[in-house]
């Protein structure tokens, strides 16, 4: 088994985390600005060095240190003697950075198909009657054989269901064009944040997560979130499609002597923002369940009242730092926080809570039988990598370096719904315009001729010279009932009546062949 990964002390108190129960998960909880990114660092050094890789949100951009050797400053050196620290042995750390953007790290992408209705419902803000639809356009999308990779796909296809809601209503339910037009609109705002770029192909091999350098050290993947932020629903249904992920490939494992993977969700709060139902059940189940997978899941959030109960209970090792009572409902939280952790005799958690400087925490880890550990007063151990950003070009040479240079930087566009409907389309257009064609030349082959000869000029002359005087003796009867008995040159009632009711034939079918052209262009008969 591996050794515990010592995380915080003061003096002869010592507080293991212990690799064996880092499966159990955690919960790091605490106000702005009280430590909670070094913790972080820390316990990702602990895991890097014993073999166990890490994924962990970089929301401020201050984590990407962890790939340089550290460095003793007068600050660092001050903070380590006023509380009897050992200096840590500097280091740096195997690191890959990510970024779904493809700007400060290697692109990360999903397919539509892969993130899946509930999920992408999530991300869109849909309300039932919409997710609801959103799950039958994938249906249809599915029976129909047309995959969905990007984005383009989705609102084909969505266009698709919309113009022919009605061929699909008998079969699947009803679909309201008042649904699709909020999907459509959900999509644009998504595009509009960035989000395109985060669907498509190549789609992440999460085994790229589960890497270890020659030393035998843990990769530590870092995503850059600060722009992901601006986007919160992006965010945080992205790192759930990758816990989900984690749970649906790796095989069942149980209880390890240490875990796979570690992974860190910052900002946890926006998770479970306004989260339906479903979706909450849902991250129950993943966290419940993904710990036989041999995964550690660590929520990272200001406030433990973020986290509902069900999940809550499902979170083992906890470090706790400072919370500030200001309201009613930083009362509570500290109430909260005080009554789920393990009493101490000699400590007043509640009061200690409210107290605790920078750095600090009260710290609870499972011990070797799975029991929450007394909850001890500690300063939490300084990282041996730097503390603070990398410079660009240090950023550069990383991403150069990594072991998946080049993997994921080219985009792939293959063969799917977008181009199958616009193929069909263009296949219906071409047998439109055939059958338009045909159409013509059977009409000119059926025009009358006589006795199947041709007709001379004179005989064509004295028909012609027939018609006119036949009309001119029919317009001169009228002419002489109405008075006058003058020709007149201009069109009569009788010949507008009939030019009308042509007109009004031609546009009804040049209607009817415009609507055949753009419901093919969108779907048109299945």
């Amino acid at each position: 088994m591996s050794d515990p990964i010592l995380i915080a002390q003061h003096g002869n108190t010592e507080c293991f985390l212990r690799p064996d129960k880092a499966n159990r998960h955690g919960l790091i909880t605490g106000a702005t600005g009280t430590g909670k990114t070094i913790t972080l660092q820390t316990m990702a050094e602990g895991f890097s060095r014993i073999g166990v890789p890490v994924f962990m949100a970089d929301v401020k951009g201050d984590l990407t240190g962890l790939s340089q050797v550290g460095a003793l400053g007068s600050k660092l050196a001050k903070v380590l003697t006023e509380r009897a620290l050992p200096a840590p042995e500097f280091a740096a750390f195997p690191t890959t950075l990510w970024d779904v953007f493809g700007e400060q790290g290697h692109p990360v992408r999903a397919t539509v198909s892969d993130l899946g209705p509930l999920l992408l419902g999530r991300m869109l803000n849909l309300n039932e009657t919409q997710a609801g639809v959103l799950q039958l356009v994938f249906k249809i999308a599915d029976d129909d054989g047309l995959l969905l990779l990007d984005m383009k796909d989705l609102r084909a296809m969505c266009q698709l269901v919309g113009d022919n809601a009605s061929q699909f209503t008998t079969e699947y339910g009803n679909i309201s064009a008042a649904s699709i037009g909020a999907i459509q609109r959900g999509l644009m705002q998504i595009e509009a944040q960035g989000g395109n770029q985060f669907f498509g192909e190549p789609m992440l091999n999460i085994a790229d997560f589960l890497q270890t350098d020659a030393n035998g050290h843990g990769m530590i993947n870092i995503l850059a979130a600060d722009k992901l932020m601006n986007a919160p629903r992006l965010y945080a249904t992205f790192l759930l499609w990758l816990l989900s992920e984690l749970f649906e490939n790796l095989p069942e494992v149980g209880d390890l002597d240490q875990p796979k993977i570690v992974f860190f969700f910052d900002e946890a709060h926006l998770l479970f923002a306004d989260a339906p139902k479903v979706l909450i059940e849902r991250i129950e189940l993943v966290v419940r369940l993904v710990r036989s997978k041999g995964v550690g899941v660590f929520f990272v959030t200001q406030n433990p009242l973020d986290i509902p109960d069900s999940v809550l209970a499902q979170l083992g090792n906890r470090v706790q730092h400072a919370l500030r009572a200001f309201t009613p409902r930083d009362q509570k939280a500290v109430k909260s926080a005080a009554d789920t952790m393990r009493p101490n005799p000699d400590l007043d958690i509640g009061a200690a809570i409210t107290e605790l400087a920078v750095g600090e925490a009260l710290v609870s880890f499972l011990d070797e039988k799975g029991r929450p550990g007394i909850t001890q007063r500690v300063y939490v151990l300084p990282p041996a990598s730097q503390i603070g950003p990398i410079t660009p070009e240090q950023r550069k040479a990383l991403m150069a370096d990594s072991i998946v240079a080049g993997v994921y930087e080219k985009t792939l566009d293959r063969e799917s719904a977008f181009e199958k409907i616009k193929g069909r389309t263009a296949a219906r257009l071409d047998a439109a315009a055939s059958s338009t064609g045909a159409s013509s030349a059977a009409t000119r082959d059926t025009e009358p001729r006589s006795s199947g000869r041709a007709r001379a000029p004179a005989e064509a002359h004295n028909d012609s010279a027939a018609a006119a005087q036949a009309s001119g003796g029919l317009l001169d009867s009228l002419g002489s009932i109405f008075g006058g008995g003058v020709r007149r040159t201009r069109t009569s009632a009788g010949e507008q009546l009939i030019r009308s009711a042509a007109s009004s034939v031609g546009r009804e079918v040049g209607r009817q062949i415009i609507r055949g052209v753009l419901g093919g262009i969108f779907g048109g008969k299945r």
